[in-house]
C-alpha cells in the first residue's frame, strides 16, 4: 500500500496572552512566570492517505481543519509529531494565496509556475490549459486587484490544477465562484480521481463531502474525533452539531446560558467588529439558537433557529427597531429582517428597561459562511437613527447535504412523468 500523505501524532500549540506587553516579555526572557495560556489547535491527530484517494476533512469552527491542511502544505509547522508527504502538492488553502495583486494575471501565472518548481517553458506549456479553464478574457492581463472575487478564485483553481499536482488540496475555495464554475471544477475532481490523483477537500458542503470522497474525517476541537465512510461521519457530524456526539456536554453547556441570560459568550466575537450608535441604546446580549435551543454558529440548512438581541435603553426612545441581517464572506446582504418590517412595534421604551427579540426562521441559504449584524435603531424626530449597531459580529456556517443554486434554495416539489 502507498501512502501519499502520514500525519503521525501532530500538536499544534498556540500561545495566548493577555497583553502584548506580556508576549514581549517571553519573547525577550524577561520574565520567569508563565504568562499565556497554551491552546491546542490540534491534539495527537493521526491519519493516513493512500495515492488515488480523495479524503474530506469535516468540522465545526475551530476544530482545526484548515490548520492541518496548512501543516501538510508546509505553511505551518506542527508544535509535535510528523507529516510525511510522497508527490508535488498543489494547494488552495486561501483566496489568493501566493498572488501580487499588483500583478496582472499572466503575472502570477509565472509567478506560482516558478513557486512549484517550474521553467518558463513549463509555464508555457500549460498557459493555454490555465487560460481556458479561468475563463477570464482579457482580464488576464489586468492587475490582479482589479479583480471580482469570482475572477479570483477562478485563475487561482486554474492555476492550482494544471501545474499537474499529485496531490491537491482544497479548503472551502469553491464556494466564491459561479455554478457552472463549480460544475467544471467538480468535472475536473472527477478526472482526477480517474487519474489516481490523491486529493483532500474542507467543505460544509456535505453533499460534495459525500459525493466526491472515499473516506472523511471528523475533527472536533483540535481532536480527530472518528473516521470512516462518508455518510457514517456527515451523520456523526450533525449529532456533534446538536452536542450529542460528546455525551451531551455541548448542549447542557448551552442550556446554562440560555437560562442565565449570557449568550454571546459561547460565540468568538468578531476582533474588528465595526461597533457604533448615539449610546440611546445598547445591545447587551445576543445568541443564534438551533432547533434545539442550543448556542450554536452552526445551523443545518432545512432546520428552524433563532436570533436573540437583548438591548437596554438609557434614554427614551419611541418604537425602537430590531435588526437582522447576513452578509455573504464578500460583503454583499443577502437577507435580514427587522421588527419595523414585521410589524412588530415596542411602543415607547424607557431608560433602564431592556427588551429580548426573537427572530425565528428556517435557514433556507445555501451551505457556507456568513456573517451576522445586528442593530437597534429607529427614527427620532422624523430622522433615522442607529442607537447601536454591531456589524459582522459573528460567523455564522451553514452545513448542508444539497445546495441548489444561487444563495437559497426554494425547496421545490419536483416530480416528473412519461408522456
Amino acid at each position: 500500500m502507498e501512502y501519499a500523505i502520514k500525519v503521525d501524532q501532530v500538536d499544534k500549540v498556540y500561545r495566548l496572552y493577555d497583553k502584548p506587553t506580556d508576549r514581549i516579555k517571553d519573547a525577550l526572557g524577561f520574565s520567569r512566570k508563565k504568562r499565556f495560556k497554551e491552546h491546542y489547535a490540534l491534539k495527537k491527530v493521526s491519519f493516513a492517505v493512500e495515492k488515488g484517494e480523495s479524503i474530506g476533512i469535516i468540522g465545526t469552527n475551530g476544530s482545526g481543519k484548515s490548520t492541518i491542511l496548512k501543516i501538510i502544505t508546509g505553511v505551518l509547522n506542527p508544535t509535535a509529531g510528523e507529516v510525511i508527504v510522497d508527490g508535488r502538492i498543489s494547494a488552495l488553502l486561501e483566496l489568493g494565496a501566493g498572488f501580487n495583486m499588483e500583478y496582472t494575471g499572466i503575472e502570477n501565472i509565472y509567478l506560482n509556475g516558478t513557486m512549484s518548481g517550474f521553467s518558463k517553458e513549463e509555464v508555457d506549456e500549460r498557459m493555454q490549459d490555465i487560460l481556458e479553464f479561468a475563463d477570464i478574457g482579457d482580464f488576464v492581463n489586468q492587475p490582479c486587484k482589479t479583480y471580482s472575487s469570482g475572477m479570483f478564485v477562478r485563475l487561482a483553481f486554474a492555476v492550482a490544477i494544471n501545474i499537474d499536482p499529485e496531490i491537491l488540496i482544497v479548503d472551502e475555495a469553491l464556494s466564491v465562484g459561479d455554478v457552472f464554475f463549480q460544475a467544471k471544477c467538480y468535472k475536473k475532481f472527477e478526472d482526477f480521481k480517474k487519474m489516481g490523483k490523491t486529493i483532500i477537500f474542507v467543505s460544509h458542503d456535505l453533499n460534495s463531502i459525500s459525493k466526491y470522497c472515499d473516506r472523511v474525517i471528523l475533527l472536533n476541537k483540535g481532536d480527530k474525533l472518528a473516521e470512516g465512510e462518508p455518510k457514517e461521519m456527515v451523520n456523526l457530524y450533525k449529532k456533534l452539531l446538536v452536542g450529542l456526539a460528546d455525551g451531551g456536554r455541548m448542549a447542557k453547556a448551552d442550556e446554562e446560558r440560555v437560562e442565565s441570560g449570557v449568550w454571546k459568550s459561547a460565540y468568538q466575537i468578531n476582533p474588528n467588529v465595526d461597533e457604533y450608535g448615539n449610546g440611546a441604546a445598547e445591545i447587551i446580549d445576543f445568541a443564534v439558537l438551533d432547533e434545539d435551543g442550543n448556542c450554536t454558529n452552526t445551523i443545518i440548512k432545512g432546520t428552524s433557529f433563532q436570533i436573540k438581541s437583548k438591548v437596554r435603553f438609557f434614554s427614551q426612545v419611541s418604537n425602537p427597531i430590531f435588526t437582522f441581517t447576513f452578509k455573504n464572506i464578500q460583503g454583499t446582504a443577502v437577507t435580514g429582517t427587522n421588527t419595523m418590517l414585521e410589524r412588530v412595534d415596542i411602543g415607547v421604551a424607557q431608560p433602564g428597561e431592556a427588551y429580548v427579540a426573537t427572530f425565528e426562521q428556517t435557514m433556507s441559504l445555501q451551505g457556507g459562511e456568513y456573517l451576522l449584524s445586528i442593530s437597534c435603531t429607529g427614527y427620532a424626530e422624523g430622522d433615522f437613527t442607529v442607537y447601536h449597531r454591531l456589524y459582522d459580529v459573528i460567523n455564522v456556517t451553514v452545513v448542508s447535504d444539497k445546495d441548489t443554486v444561487g444563495f437559497y434554495d426554494m425547496n421545490s416539489e419536483t416530480s416528473i412523468e412519461r408522456v
